[in-house]
C-alpha cells in the first residue's frame, strides 16, 4: 500500500466546497490511505508549511490564488503556463529530489465537454463565445482552441482586459475581443460563461441563442441555475452543462494526475448528489 498523503483545496470562501467529497470518495474506492480536506487561508504564506510537509501530495487551488501560486512551483505544465493560471499542485519525486508541479485542469474539463458535443454534433466552422476575461475565461478560451474552434469571441465589460487576454493567445488562434453584453456579427454555437451567476440579468444573454442548437457551459455553480443557464435550458435544441458538471470534470483529471488511476466517476457523482441532498 502506498504511503498516506495529504491533499487540500486552498483558497478563500470555500467552506462549502464539494471537492473533499469527490476526492475522498475516489481514494476510498481505490483503497488509498490518502485524505483531502479544506484549507482556507488569508494568504499563501500561511499554507507554506503544509506544502513543505513530506506527506503533502498535492492540492486544488481556487480563487484568489490561481494566478499567484506559481511561486511555490518548481515547474508548470504547458497548459498552465499558456493560460496563466494554476488550479492543481502535485508533488513529484525524482532521484533524491522532491518537486512541486503546477498544472491546470479547468481547461481540460471544458475541453471534454466541448469535444463530446462536437463529436455528436459535427460543425464545419463552430463559433465560440467566452463571457468574462479572468482566469476561468482564459481556461475557456484555451479549451475551445484546443478543441479545434477556429474563431472565439471574448466578451467582457472592460474591453481593455479582454484585449490583454487576446494578446496572450494571439499565437494560438483567432480570439476576438468584444464588449459585454456582446453584439456579434455571427451567433455562437458554443458558449462558456465564467462570470458570477447573478452578475447580469437574463436579458443580456437573449441574443446569444439564435441558432437552433448549441452548447452552453456555465462555470459558476452558485446558484446552481444561473441567469445564463436558465435561458439555455429553455432552448429546445441546446445542450447545457452547469458549474457542478465542470467541477466534476476537472476533478476527475486532478485525480488522474495525483494517483495515476482512473477516477470512479459514477461513484463520485453519486457521493456528490448525496452530499447536496444532505445539505
Amino acid at each position: 500500500m502506498s504511503a498516506p498523503k495529504k491533499y487540500y483545496i486552498i483558497g478563500q470562501g470555500i467552506s462549502q466546497s464539494l471537492s473533499p467529497v469527490i476526492h475522498n470518495t475516489g481514494f476510498k474506492y481505490h483503497g488509498l490511505p490518502h485524505h483531502y480536506e479544506i484549507q482556507e487561508c488569508s494568504d499563501l504564506d500561511a499554507v507554506r508549511p503544509l506544502m513543505e510537509d513530506p506527506a503533502f501530495g498535492g492540492s486544488s487551488i481556487t480563487m484568489p490564488y490561481k494566478l499567484s501560486v506559481s511561486e511555490f512551483c518548481d515547474s508548470t505544465s504547458d497548459s498552465a503556463a499558456t493560460i496563466g493560471a494554476i488550479n492543481t499542485l502535485v508533488v513529484r519525486h525524482g532521484p533524491g529530489q522532491r518537486s512541486v508541479h503546477g498544472d491546470n485542469t479547468d481547461w481540460y474539463g471544458l475541453y471534454c465537454l466541448v469535444t463530446e458535443y462536437l463529436m455528436q454534433n459535427p460543425l464545419d466552422t463552430p463559433v465560440g463565445l467566452v463571457i468574462g476575461a479572468g482566469g476561468a475565461a482564459r481556461a475557456g478560451v484555451y479549451a475551445l482552441i484546443r478543441a479545434g474552434v477556429k474563431r472565439v469571441y471574448l466578451a467582457n465589460r472592460t474591453l481593455a482586459t479582454a484585449h490583454k487576454v487576446v494578446q496572450d493567445f494571439r499565437s494560438l488562434g483567432d480570439v476576438i475581443p468584444v464588449r459585454f453584453p456582446p453584439r456579434l456579427s455571427e451567433t455562437p454555437d458554443l458558449i462558456i460563461g465564467t462570470v458570477p451567476g447573478q452578475a447580469y440579468p437574463t436579458e443580456f444573454f437573449l441574443d446569444l441563442f439564435q441558432k437552433r442548437r448549441g452548447l452552453c457551459i456555465e462555470m459558476s455553480y452558485k446558484p446552481r441555475v444561473t441567469n445564463l443557464l436558465s435561458l439555455s435550458l429553455k432552448q429546445s435544441g441546446w445542450m447545457s452543462a452547469d458549474g457542478l458538471e465542470v467541477l466534476l470534470r476537472q476533478a476527475f483529471e486532478q485525480f488522474r494526475i495525483w494517483t495515476g488511476l482512473e477516477p470512479p466517476e459514477a461513484v463520485m457523482r453519486e457521493a456528490v448528489a448525496h452530499e447536496i441532498k444532505r445539505r
